[in-house]
């Protein structure tokens, strides 16, 4: 059964998908039980399966998110196209891709590997490296100022200041040779005009706000000596240590087990009420994104193929890719795939990208330009297919709608049971591991 979004009016149950905790009483090596720095939920987060929200629900959260977006946007992602240059060619890694993010909103960028979504998260801020990668059109105007048109110096003083980064994995990210707290502090004194002492007196106050205990104590650890989990945490602080406006979190959760991947979340929608932070969360788990977005944004091939609020998303899927996607979690028979695989970015096709692995495709979905976005079911909900532009063939988008409901179990034209084409890596929770 597809991870029913949870309104942000009421408790969130743990719903996220992981591996299995590495204690049975859900605490990491080197921590008892009842440890404060990672405490257990009160339920088990391996469950696969929610219940569907009802209308009163829905009309609650609708209202809950719309008070979220009020006012302009902090952030506004227009036609961005990122290239790199390669001895084969200009990979067309993104490819006129818009969006925007709210103060206190989470949208969700998701697709699969090679989609896209990382380097989309990346050009905001240009922390690829140039060359070979550049911004080839497009703007990024956050607070009024279009990050596009920055030089990397100026650009400095933009990171980790005002848009802060955590990133997959804490131990490649962490210093081994340094300890905890000279990280922090560093990160501190960087953006701060601030003596040590107080640097060091805020690093400790930080610790202590993502939930580890004796955090004056902790200071003076290296990162080998901190559980996963606790890391992981001590990134969450590194990137709140000037109050940044904008969170970019890249696969936060991913080496972490169930039980940490759930606290982890909790802990990032605290304090991004404390702190008014809008956040673009990057994931290929789909059941994180029922549990932690306020609006999706679904990529492939560098393309945006729907957008939408996250209920939207998973209640009235439009896009071929997105249906697709949701029906490859588990939960619905035979763990299904995706046959085929991405075009190629140097030279990717016309019309729509998705067009040689999609079982409704017709001809002009192979001719043109990217279909334009189109509205679907839904305030704000938008989806970049042919079937929507055209009133032509109606039931094509009936059977569309019909044939590839999420959790109809029925097998679409071209799928094999169980899996991809043969060579094709199978997929799980909508996309392979970056």
């Amino acid at each position: 059964m597809t991870p029913t979004p949870t309104p942000p009016s009421s408790p969130s149950p743990d719903r996220v998908r992981g591996n299995e905790s590495e204690h049975e009483d859900g605490t990491e090596p080197g921590h008892k039980a009842g440890d404060a720095s990672d405490t257990g939920p009160t339920q088990s987060t391996a469950t696969s399966t929610t219940t569907t929200p009802n209308e009163s629900t829905m009309n609650t959260t609708t209202q809950a998110r719309t008070d979220t977006r009020s006012g302009d946007p902090l952030l506004t992602v227009e036609n961005l196209r990122t290239v790199f240059d390669t001895d084969d060619g200009q990979v067309q890694a993104v490819d006129g891709v818009d969006f925007s993010v709210h103060r206190g909103e989470t949208v969700c960028i998701v697709g699969e590997s090679g989609s896209g979504k990382t380097v989309t998260s990346e050009s905001i801020t240009q922390l690829f490296k140039s060359p070979p990668g550049s911004i080839a059109d497009g703007s990024v105007v956050f607070d009024g100022d279009d990050l596009a048109a920055r030089s990397a110096e100026e650009l400095t003083h933009i990171r980790g200041a005002r848009i802060s980064h955590i990133f997959q994995n804490p131990q490649g990210a962490l210093n081994p040779v340094y300890t905890v707290g000279w990280q922090l502090i560093e990160a501190i004194q960087l953006h701060q005009d601030i003596k040590k002492d107080d640097a060091r007196e805020e690093a400790v106050d930080l610790l202590s706000r993502v939930g580890i205990p004796e955090a004056s104590a902790r200071l003076d650890d290296y990162p080998h000596e901190l559980s996963g989990g606790m890391k992981q945490r001590v990134m969450i602080a590194m990137a709140l240590a000037c109050q940044p406006d904008l969170l970019i979190a890249d696969e936060p959760t991913t080496a972490l087990d169930v039980t940490i991947q759930a606290q982890i979340l909790r802990l990032l929608r605290d304090l991004q009420a404390e702190f008014e932070m809008g956040i673009i969360f990057i994931t290929h788990d789909l059941g994180v994104v029922a549990e932690i977005a306020d609006r999706v944004v679904v990529m492939y091939a560098g393309k945006v193929m729907e957008r939408g609020s996250v209920y939207d998303v998973f209640e009235s899927p439009s896009h071929p890719y997105t249906k697709a996607l949701l029906e490859c979690l588990p939960g619905h028979g035979s763990l299904g795939g995706i046959p085929g695989s991405l075009p190629d970015p140097i030279d990717p096709p016309e019309g729509c990208r998705f067009a040689d692995r999609c079982p409704y495709a017709m001809e002009e979905c192979r001719t043109g330009a990217q279909p334009a976005f189109e509205s679907a079911a839904g305030d704000g909900h938008e989806v970049s297919c042919v079937h929507y532009q055209t009133a032509d063939d109606p039931s094509v988008l009936e059977r569309v709608g019909a044939d590839a409901a999420v959790g109809s179990g029925e097998q679409r034209s071209g799928r094999t049971d169980g899996g991809t084409d043969d060579g094709q890596e199978r997929t799980n929770g909508g996309d392979h591991r970056e």
